[in-house]
């Protein structure tokens, strides 16, 4: 470690330097009960792991002044059902969320829409309804996290914007009545 000039030290003191310890412990490996061997097991309700996935509540928040609600919509139902499908996305490209995994599932659920298509606002209503309430609806939030079929998360924001409204039902993978 440096010392400032001021502090004495004798002439004849032999510096220091780095030596290797006596003894050198074998390197780690993940062998705790709960560690995962390979990749995340997929399978109902083990959901989509992904690194920083916190930071996608500060973004969906920023946008809250572009989601246009229909009357009995909750902004907060909005956002938790939203957010299930943007971290679904991030974590398929093992990354941490971004502004367009948000924008993507605003935008095939209607919600920057001005006058989303009405048979849309119908199907979404009842998926998104109380989902706000932590805890009690994570079943819930799951139905609505893999509602979209992974082609449309691998789209481009632009691509999305091009085919909705028209093409709702195939960005939802919703067949056509």
């Amino acid at each position: 470690m440096a010392a400032p000039k001021f502090t004495p030290v004798a002439p004849t003191d032999a510096p220091r330097y780095y030596e290797s310890p006596d003894y050198v412990p074998t390197s780690w490996s993940p062998d705790r009960p709960g560690e995962i061997a390979g990749f995340q097991p997929l399978g109902d309700r083990l959901g989509r792991p992904g690194p920083d996935q916190g930071f996608a509540i500060k973004i969906a928040n920023s946008l809250r002044p572009k989601v246009n609600l229909q009357p009995g919509e909750h902004i907060d139902d909005v956002t938790r059902g939203c957010l299930g499908a943007a971290l679904r996305r991030a974590s398929m490209f093992s990354r941490a969320p971004v502004v367009h995994d948000l924008t993507i599932a605003y935008t095939v659920w209607g919600y920057f829409a001005e006058q989303p298509p009405a048979d849309l606002v119908e199907l979404r209503k009842p998926l998104f309804e109380g989902l706000r309430h932590t805890g009690h609806h994570y079943a819930e939030s799951r139905v609505v996290a893999d509602y979209m079929p992974d082609e449309t998360l691998r789209m481009t924001p632009a691509q999305v914007a091009d085919r909705f409204p028209g093409d709702w039902r195939s960005l939802l993978g919703v067949d056509a009545d």
